[in-house]
């Protein structure tokens, strides 16, 4: 396996085969990520090369100029060296940093081990989806798109016409296309082939966190600066208050829409840094820390089968409203924060979510029991993101590590050889 992680949001998350004991100077939740990111890369021009070591110290030469310090990763979208902090990415499997600025510069692992046939399908899989056609589709956060055909698995990225490598969203409309959001824009596959929308055709910002297609067939887009809606001519830029930016999540503005959500009455919800604000189709109103919500990072939102409200939160874990009151669901917390960053009802009403560093849990609606899936249960990774049922109620599981699925006792990973069934 490569020796970078990729998560989320664009990149990076928790959990590996981390062999070897790190030596660093103070606690840190992410610290099998440091067992990972180790090693010598070097920039992709020649001109310089980036080490980790693993007692946290960095060197870093380009040219004739050369730094050295710690390093740490202060969140699964940012990492600091010395003073200095960066937003970091994976294109393919080059490392990217970014600096406030928007400055960016790529490195490639040079102690990468040749590819194995049964290797992980991606180092982080982040969305999952099954189209009208009983295909699989696997968002990833580095190596765009792959899609599971029931025999073979196809990968498509950039070169082959997709719109970007880090998918953040898939949905399905009604004739059967597949829409992916992405840090390119918006990208339709009509089954043959595939057409991607940007700023030039009016989407507000490239960089899509959310989507979701609602009951009238109108395409909302969640983006770092702020929805449009797409009615497959044309795109409207939707309003929504400016909040305040989370710095400690490295990819972060005063408008990022981090979920959106149809629920049964029509309305739409906007999961964001502000709460959540929700639409009713003439009037925009909001929940938030002023209502009683207990924090307004708000990652997912979920409407269950009872009509109750569930938010999963950046900080403070999830929470369920009844349209009265808030409940926590209760998990093992981290003092850092309890990062939660989806929401998903199976076809029987459970609800699924992952809890950073503790694995997935199942909440069981009709009995009130939680269920807690980790290493015990076979789920070697720590930082799951999503969960899909497909057509043949079979549980899929995407995150750090790649794909896993469980099967109603234990959890497996799934690799590029499977197993599939």
């Amino acid at each position: 396996m490569y020796k970078i992680i990729l998560l989320f949001m664009l990149v990076l998350t928790v959990s590996c085969n981390g062999q070897h004991k790190t030596n660093l100077p103070e606690a840190n939740p992410y610290e099998q990520q440091y067992n990972n990111m180790v090693g010598k890369w070097a920039i992709i021009d020649g001109s310089g090369t980036l080490e980790f070591f693993m007692n946290g110290q960095y060197q870093f030469k380009e040219n004739e100029k050369e730094e050295s310090g710690n390093w740490r990763i202060n969140s699964v979208q940012n990492i600091s060296l010395g003073d200095v902090e960066y937003k970091f990415y994976f294109n393919r499997n080059n490392l990217v940093l970014e600096d406030k600025k928007g400055n960016s510069k790529e490195y490639k692992n040079t102690n990468q081990p040749a590819a194995s046939s049964d290797e992980a399908l991606s180092q982080f899989v982040r969305r999952i989806f099954q189209d009208k056609n009983g295909n699989l589709w696997f968002g990833t956060n580095g190596d765009g798109v792959i899609r599971y055909d029931g025999d073979a698995l196809k990968y498509f990225s950039i070169d082959e016409g997709f719109g970007g490598v880090a998918v953040r969203g898939i949905v399905g409309d009604k004739a059967g296309n597949v829409w992916f959001g992405t840090e390119g824009g918006l990208t339709k596959y009509d089954g043959k082939s595939f057409t991607n929308f940007t700023e030039k055709d009016g989407l507000v910002n490239n960089d899509v966190w959310s989507l979701t297609i609602d009951s009238k067939g109108v395409i909302w887009i969640g983006t770092l600066q702020g929805v449009s809606r797409f009615n497959g001519k044309a795109f409207t830029f939707f309003d929504l208050p400016e909040t305040e930016s989370d710095p400690n999540r490295g990819v972060t503005s005063t408008r990022i829409v981090h979920s959106i959500m149809e629920d049964s009455k029509g309305r739409m919800w906007f999961g964001n840094n502000g709460g959540a604000y929700i639409h009713d189709g003439k009037s925009l109103s909001s929940i938030s820390t002023k209502d009683g919500l207990p924090d307004n990072s708000v990652n997912d939102v979920l409407e269950d089968k009872n009509g109750n409200i569930w938010f999963a939160t950046h900080y403070k874990g999830v929470w369920r409203w009844d349209g009265t009151s808030f409940t926590q669901i209760a998990t093992k917390q981290r003092d850092s924060g309890t990062e939660v960053w989806s929401l998903y009802e199976d076809k029987s009403g459970n609800i699924w979510f992952p809890v950073e560093n503790f694995g997935v849990y199942r909440y069981d609606i009709s009995t009130d029991e939680l269920t807690n899936f980790h290493e015990k249960e076979g789920l070697a990774s720590g930082a799951i993101q999503c969960a899909f049922e497909d057509k043949d109620g079979r549980l899929w599981l995407g995150g750090y590590m790649g794909l896993f699925r469980y099967d109603g006792k234990s959890v497996f990973q799934v690799t590029k050889k499977g197993p599939w069934q």
